[in-house]
């Protein structure tokens, strides 16, 4: 009777299960009901003193939330691969959420920092409703975007540029006289999709070749979503001689079609994605990429969090990683893997 209260007697105090009392005392997303009957009972019980309660009172969890679309994209893994030793060198433990792009997963996330489950978020939202834009103002703990929001969103933002990425690409293929360069794009309501697409329109202008809607497929940012599309673009417009694609898993997806096809790349078909991932270098053949610069953006965010966690309140903060073209066989040609061999070997 004298060792003081335990997690089973706070559970029988607060009517709730040892499981609950475990996720609330740990931190983790509870409903905010159950988390009020915890901490009473906790409070009833001389159970404050403990490090973890203690932690919950003062609003101070020691974890970030980290939302992004689809844990399976490269181009996310390389933002986490920066962002956890950054947190963790600071004393935080990551918690990820995989949301899918669904807008009501993304509002429920930034809607639980009431809940204080963690003392921040970073979230990289593909779609930025008048929803998001309500929450993100009324936020209860420091959240940093990476993507682009509206002009006078008040809300750390770390962001790529894609417009000029785009026109790296597309100056590429032009340089090497490809003058049929068609387009497999992400959906257009997506920030990505949107700035991407209008990029690329822009680009051609520029260059004085002509925009042809029959040149542009659109799809989604996975690679099945890339073989469907691109099996459509080369059905309607054979004759394309470049495929500029909106992420390196579509590319991915137009390498296995233009294969089956017989299409040899890039002889016949130029390939360009974006992202600049892992798997880009690994493919085969290896695929030119505009990096948008993952890990830098992850960086970035982390530190930006970090401000606001050690009281910085001042404007909101916007920074802009700068693209870069990494150039690889899929539009060098086939000398291009020699060369890279034989200096990988010297």
């Amino acid at each position: 009777m004298g060792d003081g209260p335990t997690i089973t007697t706070i559970a029988e105090r607060a009517g709730v299960s040892i499981a609950s009392v475990s996720r609330v005392l740990n931190g983790l997303p509870t409903r905010q009901e159950t988390v009020r009957k915890v901490m009473a009972a906790a409070d009833e019980l001389g159970y404050v003193r403990n490090a973890v309660a203690r932690s919950l009172k003062s609003r101070r969890t020691h974890q970030i939330a980290f939302a992004m679309a689809d844990v399976g994209n490269p181009a996310y893994l390389a933002m986490l691969r920066e962002i956890q030793p950054v947190l963790k060198a600071a004393g935080y433990r990551l918690v990820l959420h995989s949301t899918d792009a669904v807008v009501a997963d993304e509002i429920d996330v930034l809607h639980s920092l009431g809940e204080r489950y963690v003392d921040g978020l970073i979230m990289s939202p593909l779609r930025v409703t008048d929803t998001h834009l309500q929450m993100l103002a009324t936020a209860r703990a420091p959240v940093v975007i990476i993507g682009s929001v509206p002009d006078g969103t008040r809300v750390d933002n770390v962001r790529a540029d894609s417009r000029t990425g785009v026109r790296l690409a597309v100056d590429h293929l032009y340089a090497l006289g490809r003058r049929r360069i068609a387009m497999v794009n992400g959906p257009l309501d997506t920030v990505p999709g949107a700035a991407r697409g209008a990029a690329y329109r822009e680009a051609l202008t520029d260059l004085g070749l002509p925009y042809d809607e029959n040149l542009v497929q659109i799809g989604d940012f996975y690679r099945e979503e890339g073989r469907r599309a691109v099996a459509e673009l080369l059905d309607r417009a054979p004759e394309i001689d470049a495929l500029m694609c909106a992420n390196d898993l579509i590319a991915l997806g137009a390498l296995d079609v233009l294969r089956a096809k017989g299409r040899r790349v890039p002889e016949d078909v130029a390939v360009v994605g974006m992202d600049d991932t892992d798997l880009a270098a690994a493919s085969w053949p290896s695929l030119t990429s505009v990096s948008l610069g993952s890990a830098e953006r992850g960086k970035a965010a982390a530190e930006l969090l970090l401000e606001r966690l050690q009281g910085d309140d001042g404007d909101p903060k916007r920074v802009t990683v700068a693209p870069r073209l990494a150039i690889r066989a899929s539009t060098a040609g086939p000398d291009y893997e020699r060369t890279q061999r034989k200096e990988g070997g010297a």
